[in-house]
C-alpha cells in the first residue's frame, strides 16, 4: 500500500465506525474538557482510543497539513478569519424568503445528453455546479428558455437547485469571488429553491475541521437568502450535540425554515443512519414550529421524516443514473421496484425511457407509503443479522428496502418469470 503524502493523516482507521460519536455508549476523551473549543464541539465520545480529536492529525508533516487543525498555526489562522471564527452566533441575518410547494419526490436532472424532447415534469432539480462554469465564475445560461434547452425539461417547470456534491465542485464554489452576482442570475431565472453546498463534516479529522465546514454552510445559507432566494440550510453534524447547536440556531433564525440533508454518502451507512434519521426528527420536535426538509437519499424513511417535519421532499437521482445505463424500471407483483437492462441503438434519444423510470420510481414510493412511527434517539445498539452484510434486520417493506440494490440478475419482462437467488 502506498503511503499517503505528508499533508494527509497517515493514521489509518480499519473499523471507520469505531470513530462515530456517541456519547450514550462512549465516554468523553481525556482531552476535551481542557479543549478551547469544548463548547461548541461538546467533546468527542468515540470507540477509537485517542485522547481528543488533535489525536486525528496524524499528517507527517504538520506544517503543510490541510485541514483545519491548530497544529499548521499560519493556515489555521487564515481560515478562522475567512469564516469570523467558528460561533454562529456572528452570522448575518437574512429576511425570511418563503417555502415553495414541492411534491413528495422531485426528479433530479443531471445533463441533457443522449435527449431531444423536453422532460414533461411539473418540478425538477439541477445540480448548482452543473449550473456554473466553475473556472470562470459565470452562469452557463442566461434566460429561463437557454436553461431549460440545457436541460431537456419544460420551461415552465418549477426548479429546485441542489447543492450537494463532493469536495472539488463545492470547494471551487467556495472560491468563486462573485457569489452574490451568480446567486442573483439564479433568482433572475426563476430557481425556487436552492439547498446550500454540503462542506464535508468528516469523522477522522480534528473537531475545528468540522466546526468550520458547519460555519461555511451557514455563511452560504446567509447568502443565498440575502439574494432573495428561498434556501435549504444543509445539516451537517458528527455529534449529537452538532444537531443540538444546529437545533438552537434555527429556534432563534425563524428566517430559516427549510433543511437539507444527504444520506447517499456516509450518512446512509449501516446502522449510523437511523442514528442521523433520529437526530433529524429530534431537532425538528426541539425546534417546535414548521420546518420543511428536503434529502438526497435515504427515501426508505420518507415516512418517519413527514411525521416530524411540515414537509418532506426527495430529490430522487436513482431514476436519471439508472436511465444513463440504460436500466429500465418495472414493478414486481408484490410492489417491489426492480430494473432491468435495456439496451438502446446507439446513438437514439432515450427521452421515453427517462419518463417512464420517472414515473415508475414516483409510483413505487407513492405505493410504499404507509401510517410512520415516530422514530426518537435511542441508546440501544440495532442488532445486526449475521452474514447479511452490515444490514439491518427485516428490510422487509419496500421504503425501507435501498432500491438500486434490487436491479441485479432481473429479467426485463417480469411476466411468467420466477425470480431467484443469484447463486
Amino acid at each position: 500500500m502506498n503511503d499517503r503524502p505528508p499533508h494527509e493523516p497517515s493514521r489509518r482507521f480499519p473499523q471507520p465506525q469505531r470513530l462515530w460519536d456517541d456519547a450514550t455508549q462512549h465516554t468523553q476523551s481525556l482531552g476535551c474538557p481542557t479543549c478551547l473549543e469544548r463548547d461548541r464541539c461538546g467533546g468527542v465520545h468515540t470507540d477509537a482510543g485517542i485522547v481528543d480529536c488533535r489525536d486525528l492529525c496524524s499528517c507527517k508533516d504538520k506544517s503543510k497539513c490541510d485541514m483545519v487543525c491548530r497544529f499548521n498555526p499560519s493556515l489555521f489562522v487564515a481560515r478562522m478569519r475567512e469564516v469570523r471564527g467558528l460561533g454562529f452566533e456572528n452570522a448575518p441575518r437574512v429576511p425570511a424568503n418563503g417555502v415553495p410547494d414541492l411534491p413528495m419526490i422531485v426528479p433530479f436532472v443531471d445533463h441533457g445528453y443522449r435527449r431531444v424532447a423536453a422532460l414533461d415534469e411539473a418540478v425538477v432539480a439541477l445540480s448548482l455546479y452543473e449550473l456554473v462554469n466553475l473556472a470562470t465564475g459565470k452562469p452557463h445560461v442566461t434566460s429561463r428558455a437557454e436553461l431549460a434547452d440545457r436541460f431537456r425539461f419544460t420551461e415552465g417547470a418549477t426548479i429546485v437547485v441542489s447543492g450537494v456534491d463532493k469536495d472539488n465542485p463545492i470547494e471551487r464554489w467556495w472560491e468563486l469571488k462573485e457569489r452574490g452576482a451568480i446567486l442573483a442570475a439564479l433568482k433572475a431565472l426563476g430557481v425556487a429553491l436552492i439547498s446550500t453546498p454540503n462542506y464535508s463534516v468528516l469523522t477522522d479529522v480534528p473537531r475545528t475541521d468540522n466546526l468550520h465546514g458547519m460555519k461555511r454552510i451557514l455563511l452560504a445559507w446567509t447568502e443565498m437568502g440575502a439574494a432573495g432566494l428561498p434556501a435549504a440550510l444543509h445539516i451537517n453534524a458528527r455529534t449529537q450535540h452538532d444537531y443540538v447547536r444546529w437545533g438552537n440556531l434555527i429556534a432563534e433564525r425563524p428566517e430559516i425554515e427549510i433543511l437539507a440533508f444527504e444520506f447517499a454518502t456516509g450518512c446512509g451507512r449501516g446502522e449510523r443512519f437511523d442514528w442521523h434519521v433520529a437526530q433529524l426528527c429530534a431537532l425538528a420536535d426541539r425546534v417546535n414550529r414548521p420546518l420543511a426538509l428536503v434529502i438526497r437519499g435515504g427515501g426508505r424513511r420518507l415516512g418517519v421524516l413527514r411525521c416530524h417535519f411540515d414537509k418532506v421532499s426527495l430529490i430522487e437521482t436513482e431514476a436519471f443514473s439508472r436511465t444513463m445505463r440504460r436500466r429500465r424500471a418495472y414493478l414486481t407483483e408484490s410492489g417491489r421496484l426492480k430494473w432491468a437492462k435495456f439496451p438502446t441503438p446507439k446513438g437514439a434519444p432515450i427521452d421515453d425511457l427517462l419518463a417512464h423510470n420517472v414515473a415508475l420510481v414516483r409510483a413505487s414510493y407513492e405505493a410504499s407509503e404507509s401510517p410512520p412511527v415516530r422514530l426518537r434517539p435511542t441508546s440501544r445498539r440495532i442488532r445486526r443479522a449475521a452474514n447479511a452484510n452490515g444490514e439491518a434486520v427485516q428490510p422487509g417493506l419496500l421504503h425501507q428496502l435501498h432500491l438500486p440494490g434490487e436491479a441485479r440478475g432481473v429479467a426485463p419482462e417480469p411476466q411468467r418469470v420466477i425470480a431467484t437467488a443469484k447463486p
